[in-house]
């Protein structure tokens, strides 16, 4: 059977990383995409790290991961994860807003670990907007997204008074269009882009059938964050509207990040995080994320 391009890629860093382990020579001895470490949103390993915290923290690092994103804070409070983090060898950058609690707290968090950005990755109106939204994201409307961005609007204020930054993370659903138009164009065009940045889901724009590397060129000032994750191939593109593609490690999806990177080199982007949907049913998460940092290392 003949070997596809994104075959050769992950069977190529795959034998790049035997080699290095063959030779006692360090991973990081291989570029990494945008010449900057190589990042994990912890969500992947939400599961091992409720179980075995400071453990699971060392093994990430084991990896060769140098950054992490904060997705819930699992009981410690600042000093306890900052010190749990620096114990790992580990560096937090960016921190996502609990959902569960107001905005504020996430972001005294965030400031208390000394990260730069605060991210929103459940985008919501304006509370007590004139859109009365309903709870269901699918059903928004094109004022819910002005709503939205005018509530984006605040908590970058909010967040500039603590010195950090805020963003918006994407998922699929924003990209289902309303009378011709799609809801997070309108997230882009209403945000001011001073108080306002985002971080980039490759692989939810990717599932809903819009291409990354076309946004980063159109708004390479824009996107600060990249969140870099990989799904099996659908039939049709996935807007938030029935069951969720299957997610895959890098290179076993459909994604061609070699385009991507490719634009995101001429963009404002500090940071880029692999993050992967659960459920792993095939692979531990632990051992997806040796897969997922390997395959990077590959691609450069």
């Amino acid at each position: 059977m003949a070997t596809t391009r994104r075959q050769f890629l992950f069977h190529t860093g795959a034998a790049l990383a035997a080699r290095a382990v063959a030779m006692d020579l360090p991973l990081t001895a291989y570029a990494n995409p945008l010449g900057k470490p190589i990042g994990l949103q912890l969500y992947t390993v939400k599961e091992q790290l409720q179980k075995d915290f400071e453990g699971t923290l060392h093994q990430v690092a084991a990896v060769g991961y140098k950054e992490v994103e904060l997705a819930g804070f699992f009981g410690r409070k600042p000093a306890e994860f900052r010190n749990a983090l620096n114990a790992a060898g580990l560096h937090c950058g960016s921190v996502h807003i609990v959902d569960s609690a107001p905005p504020q707290e996430s972001m005294d968090y965030a400031a208390a670990l000394d990260a730069k950005y605060i991210i929103s990755s459940q985008p919501s109106p304006l509370p007590g907007g004139p859109s009365s939204p309903p709870k269901d994201h699918n059903a928004y409307t094109l004022d819910d997204y002005k709503s939205i961005a005018e509530h984006a609007n605040q908590l970058g204020e909010q967040a500039k008074k603590l010195g950090l930054q805020f963003g918006c993370h994407n998922h699929d659903f924003e990209f289902r269009r309303i009378d011709g138009k799609i809801g997070y164009d309108e997230l882009l065009r209403s945000t001011d882009p001073e108080l306002v940045k985002f971080e980039l889901d490759c692989g939810w724009m990717s599932a809903a059938g819009n291409d990354p590397a076309a946004y980063l060129k159109k708004f390479p000032h824009r996107y600060r964050l990249l969140h870099i994750k990989d799904f099996k191939p659908t039939a049709a593109p996935s807007v938030g509207l029935g069951s969720k593609p299957e997610a895959a490690e890098l290179g076993r999806g459909h994604i061609d990040y070699r385009l991507i990177f490719a634009a995101a080199k001429h963009s404002d982007v500090e940071w880029f995080y692999v993050e992967q949907e659960p459920p792993f049913v095939h692979t531990p998460a632990l051992e997806s994320i040796r897969i997922n940092y390997e395959y990077l290392h590959a691609m450069s």
